[in-house]
């Protein structure tokens, strides 16, 4: 099989095709022949070494994963020719960035007959992440405010329809160049963070779901109603902050994404209602893998990238 692999630290250019021996799967994991490999932004900074997750090079990126059963005798959960994805082994490596993957049968899910296998492999971090943050840390309910910081990217818009899906009242951050976009995929209210302060903008929100980070998640404490909770995907280990909301009498939790078969299920079925789609901005094919990095790179992305296999 081909993997996509790398011997050094650096730029998109440092990514290589090589050949490689099949994985063998362990029991109770399947073997996937992949079709489509979801891309994350933590990937390129792995890649570049800015989060040393996964050890040092070489090493095989990736977790996001759609595609077919090949061997499935270890586990009664899946049988070969069963077409699944899931985010297998996170934050471990699971080496995706692969034309054949082994994963713990319990780390994936049948792929809804709706999906294809790009839309599919690009919703299992982004889902699980807004899914954990909203619904088993936030505790989000029918009538509450939540507002979403980075409403229109991979985790943004997904929260926003999760939100909506639980009854809440959306509100999203968003360029103003994304507004339409966001608003399309249920929020309430869109606030265009370059032209508006937020914190004049909004006021008690229970739940706020942060994918931003640094002075967001500071100046959010003010928009908070009291006993409120911000959720962040990005500053969870900040402990100065920590005590800051809790002085001042809300809760603060960080989301580290892992692999919930349960929440899984939840993005399935939300699919299968019709309430829950993800947008792919730009797929790219396995040998261009570099120039999708370089998309990763840049930032600001409208939903996900996907690399086709």
């Amino acid at each position: 099989m081909r993997v996509i692999t790398q011997e050094t630290l650096g730029g998109p250019e440092v990514l290589t095709i090589v050949d490689a021996p099949e994985p063998q799967p362990l029991p109770t994991e399947v073997l996937v022949r992949v079709k489509s490999i979801g891309l994350n932004p933590l990937e390129a900074r792995l890649r570049a070494g800015e989060f040393p997750l996964i050890g040092r090079p070489p090493f095989v990126l990736g977790w996001d994963i759609s595609g077919v059963v090949e061997e499935g005798p270890q586990t009664w959960r899946l049988r070969p020719g069963d077409e699944v994805f899931g985010m297998p082994l996170f934050p471990r490596a699971a080496s995706a960035y692969a034309e054949v993957v082994s994963a713990p049968a319990l780390h994936l899910a049948r792929k809804p007959a709706s999906l294809s296998h790009v839309e599919a492999s690009a919703l299992p971090i982004v889902g699980l992440t807004a899914w954990q943050g909203l619904v088993d840390l936030g505790g989000v309910s029918e009538g509450d405010r939540v507002l979403v910081h980075g409403g229109g990217g991979g985790v943004g818009h997904v929260a926003v329809q999760i939100a909506k899906a639980l009854g809440a009242h959306v509100i999203a951050t968003a360029s103003g160049g994304k507004r339409k976009f966001v608003e399309g995929f249920g929020a309430d209210e869109v606030i265009d963070y370059r032209a508006v302060d937020f914190t004049e903008a909004v006021r008690d929100i229970d739940v706020v779901l942060d994918t931003i980070g640094g002075d967001t998640v500071k100046r959010s404490l003010e928009v908070l109603r009291p006993g409120g909770h911000l959720v962040t995907a990005v500053a969870e280990e900040d402990s100065e902050l920590i005590a800051k909301y809790e002085a001042a009498g809300m809760r603060f939790s960080g989301i580290a994404v892992d692999p919930d078969p349960v929440a899984l299920r939840g993005l399935v079925e939300l699919v299968e209602q019709g309430r829950l789609r993800v947008h792919i901005q730009e797929t790219f094919p396995f040998e261009r893998v570099a120039d999708a990095h370089r998309l990763l790179d840049g930032g600001h992305l409208q939903g996900k990238l996907v690399l086709t296999v």
